[in-house]
């Protein structure tokens, strides 16, 4: 039972005068879920084994990829059902363009944006019990069926009163005890992870993203993190962040306005001049967020995009925020100091330890050292027009987990301190996304571009665009202020 159906059940139950299920049945309700979904795809790949047997090579890989996707498809299915962490879980794996068997990646990619919406009046109940009436009366229109659905809430297109078209964003009624409820079991995975990469310490990593995520449910901190981005990007050439709507938003309902745009499907099947536009939009929205906000929006996920004319991007969805002090901002950029400008990996090795990221007395050359993390500096090791593949992701995704690889013993002496965890979606995340657009560009010029040890000329069209934007908002600051 998905908590969209547990929370009908309970409506249904009370209007019967009968005992609504319990949060604790609930609980076992998605444990139960899960269980069915492992035993479901057990059942599955033992039947393809079964009828493999004796038969042509190619009718065997024909099975193999049958049962993938089958056992794929109900993963997603359940998934989408059951929401919150576990959701969100699929909706991480979906984006990574290698690593994963092909079906299942597909079959996962539904949760971007079309998981399986809760009923309307479940959603009509929350905007009721938050705003303080139904949403028929609150909104001149009201969309009863979901535009998206994402890991813990789902959005519906609204017209108020005064003629604004909007989106709404309401949560699924209970998600928060089911992400409260995941990120308690959690500890069994991250333990386990403990035992398999011995260098790394847990602890600040379940830490961390128990707080994002609980974080995540609170609406008002994610309307005040979207209000930062918006304010930041205003008038930004290609960078787009909706607004909020103060006047329908509370804990638990967010209302956005509303914004048009092709979704992903149609993006990677666009010319490769236009793919690129979007790629380097994407780019830069990510690092000058991180080294001008101090700032990463944590979900780079393609049903958080939505696309326009000439590489604008629309960024929507701002629960997992992450803000940087200085201190870990300027470690960033120290580590891309020592490896990319001065090439000095004695001092790279260095700041690695400094950081935590290896400890000190781990018995690995400089080399070694410079040789496993450098291929996340690839892309702007050295100057040119390089295109991001999947072959990039595939790498990265066999550094992180790969324990059979030539890097086996240095993942597990690696460690990942807490503020350094979000940031991992840069790797396992963005640069799949620009791997599946093939994205081309000279990287390592727009990469100084926005770093502070650097500020590089503008490099391309979009960055002169972006240039003269942050001219003017200089000179209406320095106008602002002698105005005072």
């Amino acid at each position: 039972m998905g908590l969209a159906a547990a929370s009908a059940v309970a409506i249904a139950a009370r209007r019967r005068g009968r005992q609504a299920p319990t949060m604790v049945t609930a609980r076992m309700a998605r444990r139960a879920q899960l269980a069915r979904v492992g035993a479901k795809a057990g059942a599955t790949v033992a039947l393809s084994r079964a009828r493999s047997v004796g038969a042509a090579p190619e009718r065997k890989a024909e099975l193999r990829a049958e049962a993938e996707l089958a056992s794929a498809e109900a993963v997603a299915e359940a998934l989408g059902n059951m929401k919150g962490a576990l959701m969100k879980l699929g909706q991480m794996a979906s984006y990574l363009e290698t690593g994963l068997p092909e079906p299942v990646r597909q079959a996962l990619v539904q949760l971007q944006s079309d998981a399986p919406p809760m009923a309307p009046e479940l959603a009509a109940k929350m905007v009721t019990d938050e705003l303080g009436a139904p949403p028929d009366e609150l909104f001149a229109e009201w969309g009863e069926r979901p535009i998206a659905a994402a890991s813990i809430g789902q959005v519906h297109r609204a017209v108020t009163h005064d003629g604004r078209e909007v989106a709404v964003k309401v949560q699924y009624p209970g998600v928060d005890d089911a992400i409260r409820h995941d990120l308690e079991t959690s500890d069994v995975v991250f333990n386990a992870l403990g035992m398999m990469f011995p260098g790394m310490d847990p602890k600040p990593i379940v830490a961390e993203l128990r707080e994002r995520l609980t974080e995540e449910l609170d609406y008002r901190a994610e309307a005040d993190h979207q209000r930062r981005f918006a304010a930041y990007y205003e008038g930004h050439p290609t960078i787009s962040v909706p607004a909020v709507i103060d006047e329908y938003s509370t804990g638990r309902v967010l209302c956005s306005e509303f914004v048009q745009g092709r979704r992903w499907a149609d993006i990677v099947e666009a010319p490769q001049a236009e793919r690129d536009l979007f790629g380097e939009t994407i780019f830069r929205y990510v690092f000058g967020s991180i080294y001008g906000m101090h700032a990463f929006n944590g979900d780079p996920h393609p049903g958080n995009y939505l696309f326009g004319e000439d590489g604008r991007v629309s960024f929507l969805d701002y629960g997992l925020v992450k803000t940087f002090d200085v201190a870990t901002v300027a470690d960033f950029e120290s580590l891309i100091v020592a490896m990319v400008i001065d090439h000095d990996l004695e001092r790279f090795r260095s700041e690695v330890e400094r950081i935590g990221l290896l400890p000190a007395d781990a018995p690995f050359t400089i080399e070694q050292v410079a040789s496993y993390f450098g291929h996340f500096y690839d892309h702007i090791a050295e100057e040119g027009v390089h295109s991001i593949g999947s072959d990039w992701s595939a790498e990265a995704v066999r550094r992180y987990f790969d324990l059979t690889g030539p890097y086996a013993d240095i993942m597990k002496s690696a460690n990942l301190p807490g503020d350094w965890v979000i940031v991992q979606r840069i790797n396992l995340g963005l640069f799949a996304l620009l791997g599946e657009l093939g994205a081309t560009a000279n990287w390592r010029l727009i990469s100084e571009e926005l770093w502070p040890s650097v500020g590089g000329p503008p490099s391309t069209p979009m960055g002169k665009a972006i240039a003269a934007w942050e001219a003017a908002r200089a000179g209406t600051a320095q106008d602002t202020t002698v105005v005072c």
